[in-house]
């Protein structure tokens, strides 16, 4: 697998980023995806093991972290939701000039809260050609493990005070993400990714500005739009992205029963969100002659939900 580690420029700081080259390339320019976590997460947390599979499907792929967080600069473990998004709109930029990537065919795809980022960067840019979104947090405030208010009120004063909460956590303790096996399920993530430079925290102010609600560009979403939600998702619910996808004009809701948030990223469940994620590129971004070129893969397994 053909893999470059480069940074791009993001305001005085850089991100890092992984770019993958089609397995078999093509004299014809191809797509170009761009991958992303959200809130701590980072592209060394199994993200690669998605853009190898879009790479050997015959497009390109940029894989970034946010700044502040993996091998990027800034200032550590600083969340704003407002300035990941400016690290996408950059990423997208960056993407575009990647040698043998058409401009015109990017997709944008992220997990979890880079999941609502994902959606939120293609209604910002109307030249995104489409947008996955896998386990995705579209509405915070409804999608969110509900925590106990002992605990919510632990959390809000770390954030009157500028302070930091660490990302995962067991139910009951004062996290980001506490739902029942929430952090084991992300520290499995961590432990079969490559070389995580993860870290468990991030700033807490941003929870006293504007809920995260990404969801809210659904309706006007000019691109196609597949969303992928595990069933058993207990960290971000799952019926608000069921809702979102059928809100949007050119959305396609794939639902796997049984599945939890952080079951995607390896194992059957990991190959069956794949192979849905490849059958929908191949609908709306590859050409018929760069889908002829492809080795085939397994049929799509997620439910189609209408």
């Amino acid at each position: 697998m053909h893999r470059l580690d480069l940074t791009f420029p993001v305001g005085g700081d850089a991100c890092a980023a992984w770019v993958y080259a089609p397995v078999a390339p093509s004299p014809a320019p191809a797509p170009i995806l761009v991958l992303a976590h959200g809130l701590t997460g980072t592209r060394r947390d199994r993200l690669g093991a998605f853009a190898e599979c879009f790479a050997a499907h015959g497009c390109h792929a940029v894989v970034f972290d946010h700044r502040g967080f993996g091998d990027s600069t800034g200032q550590p473990d600083r969340f704003v939701p407002a300035r990941q998004l400016e690290d996408w709109a950059h990423a997208i930029a960056f993407a575009r000039s990647v040698v043998g990537a058409d401009p015109d065919r990017v997709v944008t795809f992220g997990s979890s809260m880079g999941g609502g980022n994902a959606l939120a960067a293609a209604a910002r840019d109307p030249r995104v050609a489409a947008a996955i979104s896998q386990v995705p947090f579209l509405d915070l405030r409804r999608q969110a493990h509900r925590s106990p208010p002992l605990v919510a009120a632990r959390m809000m004063l770390a954030a009157l005070r500028g302070g930091h909460l660490p990302a995962v956590g067991q139910p009951g303790e004062a996290a980001f993400i506490n739902a029942p096996g929430s952090e084991a399920g992300w520290r499995h993530v961590v432990a079969i990714g490559e070389d995580s430079r993860w870290r468990d925290r991030a700033s807490a102010r941003w929870l006293l500005g504007r809920p995260f609600n990404p969801g809210r560009h659904a309706e006007a979403l000019h691109c196609p739009w597949l969303v992928c939600v595990g069933g058993d998702d207990r960290v971000a619910r799952p019926a608000p992205a069921i809702a979102a996808a059928r809100r949007a004009p050119r959305g396609e809701l794939r639902v796997y029963p049984g599945v939890g948030h952080f079951d995607v990223y390896d194992g059957p469940e990991h190959e069956a969100v794949v192979a849905d994620q490849l059958a929908f590129l191949d609908r709306h971004v590859l050409t018929a002659e760069e889908r002829r070129s492809t080795p085939a893969r397994p049929s799509p397994a997620g439910a189609p939900t209408p």
